[in-house]
Formats: C-alpha cells, sequence, structure tokens
C-alpha cells in the first residue's frame, strides 16, 4: 500500500471518529438514522374513508410529536381484515400504528374466521373521539322530521328500504338500532363500501341510511338528501341545525362512530406512555382540533388504560346488538 494512501485513510479515520464523538459517541450515528425513519400507520379503510380524513388532518401534529415523519398506507382489503393482519404482524416498537374504528371490533361478531384476535393481537393506545352518526334520507322520501320518517316506515311496514356501507358495519348496526328503537321495519341493502351507498341512495334507488356526518355534509347542503337526525346526546356545532332524535322523542337511539389509536400487541409500557402523550399532543393541536370541528368529528382523548377495557366493553356490545339484529355471520 503507497504513504498517500495510508494517509488518507488515517485521515478519514480520524474525521469518523470525531463525527461521532462530537454528536455525543458512537451510537450517534444509528440514532440520526433512527430519527429519519417514518412511522407507518397501516389504515384498514380505503383513502378518503372517515378514519383517513382523521389520520391525514392529524399526519403533520403526530410526525412532530412522535419526532419521526408519518406516512399513511391505505391497506382496506377483505373489508379490513388486510390491514389489520399487517398490523398485527408488525414489530411492537412503536414505528407501526394505525387509526381504527368500531368496526374492528364488530369483526368477531360478524365473520366466522378472521387471522388474528380482537383485541388481544393489538394494544389499543387511545380512543380519541367519535364521528357523529345521521340518518339521511332520499328527499323523495318526503319526511322532514323523525316523527313523520317513523311514521311512514310504520306505515309502509317493512318495504323502505336502507342502505349500508356492507354487512355487520357499524352503519348496517346503527340503523338496525333504529329500527329496534322505533319498532320499525325496513329492508337492508348492502353495499361495498360508503361511496357506492350514497351513490344509489342520492339516485332514489335506496330510501334512506345511516351514515357518518363528514360523508354527507356536502349533499346535506346541496339538498341531494335530506337530515332527518343526529344520533348524539347534543347538537353538533358542525351542523347546529341537525336535531337529535333524544330531542324528536328517541331518547335511547344515540350511535357513537368512534376511532382510536392502536399498535400490534406487546407494545412497550415505555412505548404506550410516549405514543400517547404524542397521540394528546397531536389532537389537542390548535389546527388539528380546526380541522376536525370541520369535518364534524368530536376530539376526547382518553387514557391509555382505559383503551383495553373499552375495547372489550364495545365488542360485548355489539355481539349482543349482532345477535338481536339476526346478522349471520359471513
Amino acid at each position: 500500500m503507497t504513504q498517500p494512501l495510508m494517509q488518507r485513510r488515517r485521515v478519514l479515520t480520524h474525521l469518523a471518529g470525531g463525527l461521532a464523538a462530537g454528536l455525543g459517541g458512537g451510537l450517534a450515528l444509528p440514532a440520526l438514522a433512527q430519527a429519519d425513519k417514518p412511522v407507518r400507520f397501516i389504515l384498514p379503510n380505503a383513502t378518503g374513508s372517515g378514519v383517513d380524513a382523521i389520520t391525514r388532518a392529524a399526519q403533520g401534529a403526530l410526525a412532530k410529536a412522535l419526532g419521526h415523519p408519518v406516512i399513511v398506507d391505505n391497506q382496506s382489503g377483505a373489508g379490513g381484515i388486510v390491514g389489520l393482519q399487517a398490523l398485527a404482524r408488525a414489530p411492537a416498537d412503536g414505528m407501526t400504528l394505525s387509526v381504527v374504528s368500531n368496526n374492528v371490533v364488530i369483526f368477531p361478531s360478524v365473520l366466522k374466521s378472521i387471522p388474528f384476535d380482537m383485541p388481544g393481537d393489538f394494544t389499543p393506545v387511545a380512543v380519541c373521539g367519535y364521528t357523529p352518526v345521521v340518518l339521511v334520507a332520499n328527499p323523495k322520501v318526503g319526511a322532514t322530521n323523525a316523527k313523520e320518517f317513523i311514521a311512514q316506515l310504520k306505515a309502509r311496514n317493512g318495504d323502505m328500504t336502507y342502505a349500508s356501507g356492507g354487512n355487520g358495519t357499524i352503519l348496517h348496526l346503527a340503523a338496525e338500532l333504529f329500527l329496534d328503537e322505533t319498532k320499525t321495519k325496513a329492508r337492508h341493502i348492502p353495499y361495498r363500501g360508503v361511496g357506492p351507498m350514497l351513490t344509489d341512495l342520492i339516485g332514489g334507488q335506496v330510501d334512506f341510511a345511516t351514515a357518518a356526518l363528514p360523508s354527507v355534509q356536502g349533499h346535506l347542503k346541496s339538498g341531494a338528501l335530506r337530515a332527518i337526525g343526529v344520533a348524539t346526546t347534543q347538537r353538533i356545532a358542525a351542523a347546529p341545525d341537525i336535531p337529535t332524535f333524544a330531542e324528536q322523542g328517541v331518547p335511547g337511539y344515540v350511535v357513537e362512530a368512534w376511532f382510536a389509536v392502536v399498535a400490534p400487541k406487546n407494545l412497550p409500557a415505555a412505548e404506550v406512555k410516549r405514543v400517547h402523550a404524542a397521540v394528546v399532543a397531536a389532537f389537542n393541536d390548535a389546527e388539528v382540533k380546526d380541522a376536525m370541528a370541520r369535518q364534524g368529528n368530536v376530539i376526547h382523548v382518553g387514557a391509555a388504560e382505559a383503551a383495553m377495557p373499552f375495547f372489550r366493553s364495545e365488542m360485548a356490545r355489539y355481539a349482543a346488538l349482532v345477535k338481536k339484529a339476526g346478522v349471520e355471520a359471513q
């Protein structure tokens, strides 16, 4: 080896060692690489869904609070099973997370077989809030309030039709709960997603549906759909003109389409604490709260230790509703 080459190698070695020392020691360089690694949010929902809109509205604030870039990975195959399976298989290191809705605790009651245990294969980190559910009808139905609508349902005695984004989904069960509360009947028409459901509802192929407020706000403003009521305990700031069903004489009809941040099972306690703190910071960010309010979402981030008990209680509640509604597992 020539003398100049040996000198150059000594200089490079000296510079690399000095850089590592100046940054806090030999472990600093891997740490810098780790800081650039993105946190992946696997969503078991399609682009444009309510959960997708919520996650993307909080994406920047989550990246800031987590200290990593955040990427959104939509995996909606098999009604969301594909995305949840991918999350369940991911390392429990806080770098793979998800935002999920009620549907994840309904799956065990409406599917004969799922490739994971719910909620055992996951670590619920925080229930973040809920999206108001509204009952909307095609204007051709004619009813403008709950009293008129219920009267039509009773008069037509099962002849009216309602749509949902899929058999056994939260929107299907929300409609079934309304029928149960009002002692009325209607025929269920399931669709492959909320988009096709709304297309036919606006077109008059079906009479009514329950829907997340953000997905129908534009159609309510244009007059393409009419809101009969909102299934919340109080009126919603984003749509204050829509009365609750409680104030229209149906006090038992309350449905909250909640959303929560979850991780793979066995997420270490320190990581749960770190991720939970980041979620609290992100969802309380002023811009995120404003975006959520415009979407019609209500934000209230619960405690980390309350998340798993909530998931288990919701599983039991929806299992009872599925049985009562006579929904057969597929």
